[in-house]
């Protein structure tokens, strides 16, 4: 075998190991905070217990996993809590956000929501109630679910590439099948690829019966997406034509926090002259 040969496939075994790291330091974040053993994640990576262990040992030498002594559970280290203070620093989505959450409460009368991506999940950041007297309870500030299972989360799947909507998909099975039965993996493909016909989701009513919702994708300036915004009511006031009004909601206001986001993010560069 020639040098480049060899160079390949060493090049090509130390990007999966930054892979399996990667996806365990993720596994560990999911768990917000919770001690997580070595045998959960074993079982959900399908990686060999030696595996697991070694690629724990190189993500608490750099600070980004600790184990717990006592329980020798597993949880997020100190440099991930600087990684994540810095990425905050960066985008602080819920600065830039703000506004826009109370002009969508305002204008809808509705509840809007800000959510964040975080690995196969998606996290609500904030929900904002409109004047409307009667709202819906399906979502509160802190709820985590996988990705495609409320509007939000749905936008989100559905802004990424197809191979990684399916990993993801693939990944929160047996999540799906535990604790959300209204949803299947089909069915999120469908919605998927309607989210992508129209530029918006649309949950009608799967998670909580009568709840329905409208999101839409924020795209950091990579061109990933890192949020979305929802608006939530009472399905008498998600009717075909109202739907259209609020998705014109979500669409301006989601140009005006990416328009934030860039401005952001060139102000922070530093200068190239």
């Amino acid at each position: 075998m020639d040098n480049a040969s060899q160079q390949g496939k060493s090049g090509a075994a130390g990007a999966q190991s930054v892979d399996r790291a990667l996806w365990l330091l993720s596994a560990i974040a999911r768990a917000g905070g919770s001690a997580v053993p070595i045998n959960a994640l074993v079982d959900q990576s399908g990686l060999s217990r030696p595996t697991v262990r070694r690629m724990l040992l190189a993500l608490i030498r750099a600070g980004l996993v600790e184990q717990d002594e006592g329980s020798r559970t597993y949880g997020l280290g100190a440099e991930s809590y600087v990684i994540g203070l810095m990425a905050n620093r960066r985008f602080n989505l819920l600065d830039l956000a703000i506004d826009s959450l109370v002009a969508l409460s305002r204008d809808s009368e509705d509840t809007s929501f800000l959510s964040i991506r975080r690995g196969s999940h998606s996290i609500c950041l904030h929900r904002e109630d409109g004047p409307f007297p009667i709202r819906t309870q399906a979502l509160q500030a802190g709820q985590m679910h996988p990705l495609g299972v409320g509007a939000g989360a749905m936008a989100i799947l559905a802004a990424l590439s197809d191979v990684e909507a399916e990993d993801i998909i693939a990944d929160n099975m047996q999540v799906l099948a535990s604790g959300y039965s209204g949803y299947t993996p089909d069915l999120l493909k469908v919605h998927m690829r309607e989210t992508r016909e129209r530029g918006w989701s649309v949950n009608p009513g799967l998670y909580l019966p009568n709840s329905w919702a409208l999101g839409i994708a924020l795209i950091a300036p990579g061109g990933q997406p890192i949020g979305a915004l929802s608006i939530a009511a009472i399905e008498t006031r998600m009717q075909p034509e109202r739907q259209l009004e609020i998705a014109a909601l979500l669409s301006r206001e989601k140009h005006t926090i990416e328009k934030k986001l860039n401005r952001k993010l060139d102000f922070n560069s530093p200068s190239t002259a």
